[in-house]
C-alpha cells in the first residue's frame, strides 16, 4: 500500500519539470524532422516553426539548450526538495533518470539513425511518459513502492502510446515518402488502427486492474469515466479510412489522456 503525504512543493516541481521534458522534446522533434525534410507543405497538422520558416535552425538550436538547461535545473530543484542532501543514493538515480530522460527527448529525431526513425518512438513513450513518469514521481511522494503502481504506470504509458500512434497513423504517407519508418509505416495503416485499440484497450484494463487491488470505494471509481471520450475517439477512428481525417482526433486523445491523470491523482489522493 502507498503511503506518504502530499507535499505542493514536490507537486509543482514534478510537473513543471514534466513540462519542461515535453517542451525540449517538441523543440527538438521540430528541429530533427524540419532538417530532414519530413516536415514540409505536405505534412497535415499545425505548422511547425522550423517548417513554417518562422524560426531558423539556429534560433531553434538555442531554444533546444535553453529548454535544456531550464529543464535540468526544474529537475535538480525537485530531486533536492524530494531526498535533501542525505539521500545520496536516491539523488544519483534521480540525476541519472533526468538526464537520460533529455537524451531521449532529443534523440526522437535528432541526430544520425534516431530511434524515431526506426519505429522504437513507441518504446521509449512508454518508458519514459509511463514506467518511469509515474513510478518515479509515486516515489518523489511517498519514498517506497508499491507493485500495484505498475497497472497505473503502463495504462499512462499506453495512453502516451496511443497519443503518438495517432500521430503515426495521421503521418503514415508522408513519413513512409520521407524513411521515417514509424511503427505505424512498418505494420501498415489497417494494422496499425488495430494496434490502437490494443494500447488503449491495455490502458483501461490496467487503472481497473489498480482499482480491483487498491480503491475499495466505488466511489472513487469516477475517473474511469474518462474513458468514455476515448471509446468515442476509437469508434472514430474505426470509421476513419484517410489518415488526414484524424488530425483533429490528436487534441481530444491528449486531452483525455491529461483529464484522467488528473482524475487518477484525485483518487488515490483522496481514497487510497
Amino acid at each position: 500500500m502507498m503511503q506518504g503525504h502530499f507535499d505542493p512543493i514536490v507537486f509543482v516541481l514534478a510537473l513543471l519539470t514534466t513540462i519542461g521534458f515535453q517542451v525540449t522534446s517538441n523543440f527538438a522533434n521540430d528541429y530533427g524532422d524540419g532538417v530532414k525534410g519530413t516536415d514540409n507543405e505536405d505534412r497535415i497538422g499545425p505548422a511547425r516553426a522550423l517548417q513554417s520558416g518562422l524560426l531558423a535552425p539556429s534560433s531553434l538550436k538555442k531554444g533546444i539548450i535553453v529548454s535544456i538547461i531550464l529543464s535540468l535545473i526544474l529537475a535538480f530543484a525537485l530531486i533536492y526538495v524530494s531526498f535533501g542532501k542525505e539521500n545520496l543514493k536516491y539523488i544519483l538515480v534521480f540525476t541519472a533518470f533526468g538526464v537520460l530522460s533529455i537524451w531521449a527527448a532529443i534523440r526522437y529525431t535528432m541526430g544520425a539513425n534516431p530511434y524515431g526513425y526506426q519505429g522504437l518512438g513507441d518504446v521509449f513513450v512508454f518508458l519514459f511518459f509511463g514506467l518511469l513518469g509515474v513510478l518515479g514521481s509515486m516515489f518523489l511522494f511517498t519514498k517506497s513502492m508499491d507493485w500495484a503502481t505498475l497497472f497505473p504506470a503502463m495504462s499512462i504509458g499506453f495512453l502516451c502510446v496511443g497519443v503518438l500512434n495517432l500521430n503515426n497513423l495521421r503521418d503514415v504517407v508522408s513519413d513512409r515518402k520521407h524513411g521515417k519508418n514509424t511503427l505505424v509505416v512498418k505494420m501498415g495503416y489497417k494494422n496499425g488502427k488495430l494496434y490502437h485499440y490494443i494500447v488503449l484497450t491495455l490502458a483501461f484494463l490496467g487503472f481497473l486492474t489498480f482499482s480491483w487491488l487498491r480503491i475499495e470505494s466505488l466511489s472513487a471509481w469516477f475517473y474511469l469515466l474518462a474513458f468514455i471520450p476515448v471509446l468515442i475517439h476509437l469508434i472514430k477512428v474505426i470509421r476513419t479510412r484517410d489518415p488526414a481525417e484524424l488530425d483533429g482526433e490528436l487534441k481530444k486523445l491528449a486531452l483525455s489522456t491529461f483529464l484522467l491523470s488528473l482524475l487518477f491523482l484525485t483518487a488515490v489522493k483522496f481514497f487510497l
